[in-house]
């Protein structure tokens, strides 16, 4: 064994250090330890709000969309969907015609997002197991049907199946006049549809989204063949980025193609930059707990004079003194960063598998806080320990090693 970690050992397991040392020692190893543990809770609760997010959209959202890179709609001809549909990969195309429309319901309106869809979205998507009520047909029997968010439902009061009230949407005319005209009658094309269903995903997607045919808004929004979005599942045989890249090579400089993750770029940047501020919020919080190693190896460099200078008499380098105490800062750390390492994972393990810690709202799309561990948090952690470490070791090691031998004998 090497001779500098065998003395560095012994002296962390000596009985005969100094109170005030063996205290300041102790109390180096805990604060490392709740510093670790809280490192990799906090960053497992990071990991798991990004899934739960990937979660949530992931029902309503496609592997891959196809937008046009300028405008918000673009001629969707059958040349063009039969490119896309003859790219390898490409398992089902769901056309898309979004817009803001006026939602009517007896003396309520709302602005809300009309989501018009062809029929096999519902083939792609998982929309219909977030149902919450009615039935996530929008054509039934030769009728068409409204699928709305929980918060427009509530918001407007809808009773589904109501034939007799039947919700009306309302888009402005595309007159050609730079003036909108006053009467609703001729600066407004109006259409009615029953409420067939209701969906809870997502709070911003339901207090906003309602989803109806294709032709339905086809006809409200004077669209004809012109689309604002195509939706793409991937099938099974390919990966999604194969199929994405082949998409964009396909369809050139025109179209923009986002997969899940850029459809949301924006929130999911958003909880990986405070996962990084939160990181490194907790390292410096880890560095003020591990000065006390800084202030427990000096003290123990004075304490333990006449032993440096007995080694460099007997023909100890400085280099070997240095390391002795560097390792000692090391061993400190360690047992603090496997201890809180120990209880970190085993907290996010419980609440992983026990849910211990709920949200406490009955409205919350999930019970319990979503956590998630992941290697990189555990190996991000143990590199800013060891830095951080060796940060607040090499001082008192190098105090050591310039002990003037004469003085000390």
């Amino acid at each position: 064994m090497n001779v500098s970690l065998l003395i560095a050992r012994r002296y962390f397991s000596s009985k005969n250090k100094r109170n005030i040392i063996s205290i300041i020692s102790n109390i180096s190893m805990v604060g490392v330890a709740v510093g670790t543990m809280a490192l990799i809770i906090v960053l497992s609760v990071f990991n798991g709000l990004e899934d739960l997010v990937r979660t949530l959209y992931g029902k309503s959202d496609p592997d891959l969309l196809i937008t046009a890179v300028k405008g918000k709609s673009f001629e969707a001809n059958e040349a063009l969907m039969q490119r896309i549909r003859a790219t390898t990969g490409v398992g089902l195309l769901t056309e898309v015609i979004e817009d803001n429309a006026l939602l009517q319901y007896h003396d309520r309106q709302m602005v809300v997002k009309m989501k018009g869809v062809s029929d096999n979205y519902f083939a792609q998507s998982d929309i219909d197991s977030a149902i919450v009520e009615g039935d996530h047909r929008l054509t039934r029997n030769g009728e068409n049907y409204a699928l709305l968010g929980a918060g427009v439902q509530h918001e407007l009061s809808i009773a589904l199946d109501n034939r007799f009230s039947p919700l009306h949407l309302l888009y402005p005319r595309n007159t050609g006049k730079k003036t909108l005209s006053m009467n609703p009658e001729t600066a407004f094309t109006q259409k009615s549809i029953i409420a067939g269903g209701v969906f809870l995903i997502e709070q911003h997607i339901d207090d906003s989204y309602i989803f109806v045919p294709i032709d339905f808004a086809q006809n409200l929004l004077n669209y004809g063949n012109r689309r604002t979005a195509l939706e793409v599942k991937v099938g099974a045989s390919r990966t999604i980025p194969d199929v994405k890249r082949d998409l964009q090579r396909v369809l050139g400089a025109g179209f923009h193609v986002y997969d899940s993750d850029e459809q949301h770029v924006s929130l999911l940047k958003a909880i990986k930059v405070e996962k990084m501020f939160v990181f490194i919020t907790f390292a410096f919080i880890l560095l003020i707990a591990s000065l006390n190693i800084f202030f427990s190896l000096s003290m123990l460099v004075l304490d333990k004079k006449k032993d440096v200078a007995i080694l460099l008499a007997m023909g100890a380098t400085s280099r070997m003194v240095r390391n002795i105490f560097l390792l000692e800062g090391a061993i400190v750390a360690q047992v603090g960063a496997i201890t809180g390492l120990v209880i970190g994972v085993s907290i996010c393990w419980l609440q992983q598998t026990f849910h211990i810690v709920s949200m406490g709202m009955a409205t919350s799309v999930v019970d319990s806080y979503p956590v998630k561990m992941q290697l990189s948090d555990i190996i991000l952690t143990g590199v800013a320990i060891i830095i951080i470490t060796i940060s607040v070791s090499i001082r008192p090691a190098l105090n050591a090693s310039r002990l003037d031998l004469r003085e000390n004998l």
